[in-house]
């Protein structure tokens, strides 16, 4: 059973998310920073995993009998949920498909969606300083159509020097009436921005289609589509407190042919299916928007004691190092450089000293850093004493 969520406290109130996952409150010696890998899962989406296997696991559409009509009908609910939960307004227009995560359901929209939609001379925004899963599948794309004498023009996304974040001005003077289609990233997986994908609408104009990666933004904060003119959102379950292996894809087929994956469909995920439905019914009752103010408050917390330590680069804005600042905060997602330190080595003596982080290149594109650091990423279990104790360690390291 999930435990009562007091309201009216912040730290009580978060005190009693952190109680529900266990590997955590089993090792209350580790601070777990890397929630940007996957994250940590409540004791609810253990239960609903469990209660699954041992009461109703089958195959779900190939079968008359009551387990597998239950399976069935789990899958039917839990697109269901996605498109609730993604606060899709017209469910009966769009679509929702599993996929294994975030990497999957771009290249099956990459292979199987973007080539009958392209024609001869038509262009596609790359953010080749986001995630690798977030290029190499509209590269892929662009040389498959090139094979069938389709010419496909990449334009890069622009960036804003210093800070990571699109230049949306630059990209409304680069983007034209032949730019069809737009990759862009919900927040930045090194530089922890908001990357204001309204903006992206609004420079390249009402008819381009525009596929946002929420690897980062869902389960993290709220991610509606209803308020965002996209065409196309995509991210990966385990991120979002649910199983490895269990993802979505949602399509709100409006603009271009109808999004539907190619091939044989064959046996869906059932089990990162029912994890992944749990874990929206969990995040729902927590709060979305206060998980996000939860772990903003932690970033901010976080770049203000760094930005006091000379030894360190913080990647992203520098506008928004101070907690004070009035500029966009950063999510929850924080990554530096120690001048003298190997980021490698930094990240074997954070665990030294108990704090599990990434340290290396983050699978960025090559259009990002080219220098590896150390990225922190926050979720809900994670506390203020946690960040004070990795700002002592740090410090120490001066």
């Amino acid at each position: 059973m999930t435990a009562p969520i007091p309201r009216e406290d912040p730290h009580a109130w978060q005190r009693a998310l952190r109680a529900q996952f266990p590997i955590v409150t089993r090792h209350p010696e580790l601070a777990y920073l890397d929630s940007a890998a996957t994250a940590q899962k409540p004791q609810a989406v253990l239960d609903a995993v469990q209660t699954y296997l041992t009461t109703s696991n089958a195959n779900s559409a190939r079968g008359t009998y009551t387990w597998a009509n239950r399976t069935t009908d789990l899958v039917e609910r839990t697109r269901e949920r996605v498109a609730r939960f993604l606060g899709d307004g017209r469910p009966e227009r769009s679509a929702v498909h599993f996929t294994s995560g975030t990497t999957e359901g771009l290249r099956t929209i990459a292979r199987d969606w973007l080539p009958g939609f392209l024609r001869d001379g038509d262009e596609i925004v790359v953010p080749d300083a986001d995630h690798q899963a977030n290029i190499t599948p509209w590269l892929e794309a662009q040389r498959l159509l090139a094979r069938e004498g389709v010419r496909v023009r990449v334009l890069p996304m622009p960036y804003q020097s210093g800070s990571g974040d699109y230049d949306h001005t630059a990209l409304a003077e680069r983007a034209g009436p032949r730019t069809r289609f737009v990759a862009t990233t919900h927040v930045h997986h090194v530089y922890g921005g908001d990357m204001n994908v309204h903006r992206v609408r609004e420079a390249v104009g009402p008819d381009a289609v525009i596929c946002l990666d929420a690897a980062q933004s869902v389960g993290h904060l709220p991610v509606s589509v209803a308020e965002s003119d996209v065409d196309f959102v995509v991210f990966s379950g385990h991120k979002a407190l649910a199983l490895p292996g269990s993802g979505a894809v949602w399509a709100r087929q409006a603009r271009g042919p109808e999004f539907t994956p190619g091939g044989w469909s064959g046996t869906p995920n059932t089990v990162g299916i029912a994890s992944l439905e749990a874990a929206l019914d969990w995040l729902d009752a927590a709060g979305v928007e206060r998980i996000e103010r939860w772990t903003v408050a932690l970033a901010a917390r976080l770049t203000d004691g760094l930005r006091r330590l000379d030894a360190y680069e913080i990647l992203g804005c520098p506008l928004s190092l101070a907690a004070d600042s009035t500029v966009q905060r950063r999510q929850s997602i924080v990554t530096l450089r120690h001048r003298a330190i190997d980021s490698g080595d930094l990240g074997f003596i954070l665990f030294s000293h108990g704090f599990m982080v990434r340290s290396d290149h983050h699978c960025q594109g090559d259009g990002g850093e080219k220098t590896g650091s150390v990225r922190v990423s926050l979720h809900v279990y994670n506390t203020v004493e946690e960040i004070d104790r990795l700002l002592s360690v740090l410090a120490s390291l001066q």
